[in-house]
């Protein structure tokens, strides 16, 4: 898998998703909340499987040479 979520798109899922487990795990809010388990993975692991279907990137491009 090559990454595609880079900087601040991969702080924001974090925070989003640890806001919305934690909003459910204090019942805030309802069961839906534990779907911030996705955004939470696609950030910790850097690859979201959508953007490729969607074309987008918001990882630096790296420049070599």
């Amino acid at each position: 898998m090559k990454k595609n979520v880079g900087g601040i798109d991969k702080i924001l899922r974090i925070v989003a998703g640890l806001a919305l487990i934690i909003l459910t795990a204090t019942g805030t809010i309802g069961l839906w909340g534990f779907i911030g388990v996705i955004p939470l993975a696609t950030g910790a692991m850097g690859w979201c499987p959508f953007y490729p279907l969607l074309g987008l990137n918001s990882c630096p491009i790296s420049t070599k040479g």
